[in-house]
């Protein structure tokens, strides 16, 4: 069982076919992506990279990093995808912690990349002497042998607190996951043109984009950066058929007249919690249905989705795909009854094997019985459906109450002049927490910040309204879109 058989299987069938297409236009075919794949697990060879050696792939959303990703794979290796964008030290840590001894990297990021890089650690930039090397190797055809346990992709959580954790994804888990997309979620076939806008060093990117994507013969769009105008202009020059995002593309995407675009049938979303007028407000832009899912990169990543032809309820991230199963404890780690708020756990072919060399953190995660903790706190319904009310540990409790971020900022988004919103908890002597909130307006927009406080005091529970309310231009945001709340701090006085 080896993910880069799947994908050899697969560009056999599809030879002809569009597997890459940038956004400037150029293509890649099956079979040349098949043959550039080869050569790059001769190079590999070359450097004597054997089975089960770590490399590292720091590169944004371009041909190149399918061309490594399934190079590696070939060669019995296993990936450590990595983003660009990390500056020396957070390199260091990387390939320090999962000992790759061999790195690709981005012309951009070389520089990074060569100052984080342990002694005898191999460096290979794509530039323009890229494509000579990589056609002057000799391809390896032969694919080896996997086990369905072994690892193939060890990927790095974004490091909430302490330092990033690699969660080991195993062949089956990609395997089974990206399967999904075909079978059971969204029917995903070789005729469909997917938007990669995600980045494919992420777990959402990643599977949801490209393995279930070139497992199934059909094309994926590359946008290395996301911009919501040429996201739009691809999305419509390209007839693409799925688009998935995370919730602040969608809410980018949302802005402006309603557009035609007949070809698009599906529109995913994950990563983070999608508000429902975003929802709203794609739907009604695009005339597409969002189907939203909830998972995290130790369950590689599909947990729960609400799938295509079944009703959809608004607000929840569906069931538990194929596979999976969820359930909700409660602090003392006994299952709750339905309708009541606790940790979600997940147990299933996605969950990760652990984390790499972290015997402490994959004996917290994981619990003996399989059932692996998200952190996570939310709640099943009647029939069902899993609902995130929040992050475990963005939870406020403000005065003995306990306040939950997502349902404030639903009511925010309801705000017409509201682009962007996350509620936090500051610190208070006399209530434990208060509830704060950081706004980012619409352009041209005169609302105010008492304005939007006294909005919100009309429409919540007195202990839950947000007494600091402070505008910004911009949130800040991780490599997938994802707002992160940890660098956002209230200002003295608001």
């Amino acid at each position: 069982m080896n993910l880069a058989q799947a994908f050899v299987d697969s560009a056999a069938k599809h030879a002809d076919r569009i597997a890459l297409r940038t956004a400037s236009g150029a293509t890649t075919t099956y079979a040349e992506l098949d043959n550039l794949t080869a050569r790059a697990a001769g190079l590999l060879a070359e450097a004597g990279v054997g089975v089960g050696d770590r490399v590292g792939l720091m590169l944004p959303n371009v041909p190149e990093f399918a061309v490594v990703y399934y190079g590696v794979l070939r060669a019995g290796a296993i990936v450590v995808p990595m983003n660009p964008l990390l500056k020396g030290r957070e390199v260091a840590h990387y390939l320090d912690d999962s000992g790759a001894n061999l790195i690709f990297t981005g012309a951009m990021s070389a520089d990074e990349v060569h100052a984080g890089a342990p002694e005898g650690c191999t460096v290979i930039v794509v530039d323009e002497t890229f494509a000579p090397r990589l056609a002057a190797a000799t391809p390896v055809t032969e694919v080896p042998e996997r086990g369905s346990d072994d690892t193939a992709v060890i990927l790095y959580t974004s490091g909430t607190t302490g330092l990033p954790k690699g969660a080991e994804l195993t062949h089956k888990n990609l395997l089974s996951n990206a399967g999904l997309m075909r079978t059971d979620l969204i029917s995903m076939d070789k005729d469909d043109v997917v938007f990669g806008g995600l980045p494919l060093f992420h777990v959402f990117g990643q599977t949801c984009s490209l393995n279930a994507a070139l497992l199934c013969g059909a094309s994926i769009v590359l946008l290395p950066r996301f911009d919501a105008a040429t996201a739009q202009a691809l999305i419509l020059d390209n007839n693409i058929t799925v688009v998935e995002a995370v919730p602040t593309m969608y809410s980018a995407l949302a802005e402006g007249s309603p557009i035609e675009a007949p070809h698009l049938r599906v529109a995913v979303s994950g990563g983070a919690a999608l508000p429902v007028e975003v929802l709203a407000r794609f739907e009604e832009r695009w005339g597409c249905t969002v189907l939203e899912g909830y998972g995290l990169s130790e369950t590689s990543p599909a947990a729960s989705f609400n799938h295509m032809g079944r009703p959809r309820k608004v607000g929840s991230v569906g069931e538990p795909v194929s596979g999976v199963e969820i359930t909700v404890f409660d602090e003392d780690g006994k299952e709750l009854p339905i309708g009541e708020v606790g940790e979600i756990a997940i147990r299933g072919d996605n969950v990760m094997k652990g984390y790499w060399n972290a015997p402490e953190a994959t004996a917290k995660a994981l619990r003996p019985d399989g059932w692996f903790l998200t952190g996570d706190m939310g709640r099943k319904d009647e029939d069902g459906f899993v609902f995130i009310v929040d992050r475990k540990k963005d939870l406020i409790i403000r005065g003995g109450y306990n306040v939950y971020p997502r349902e404030i900022e639903e009511v925010f988004y309801e705000h017409p002049d509201v682009l962007e919103v996350a509620v936090i908890g500051i610190a208070h002597t006399t209530h434990g927490e208060e509830v704060g909130a950081a706004v980012v307006v619409r352009a041209g927009s005169t609302v105010t910040a008492d304005d939007l406080r006294t909005y919100l005091r009309e429409r919540v529970a007195a202990y839950k309204y947000p007494r600091v309310v402070w505008l910004l231009n911009e949130l800040p945001k991780g490599p997938t879109g994802k707002i992160l709340k940890r660098m956002i701090t209230a200002p003295e006085k608001s």
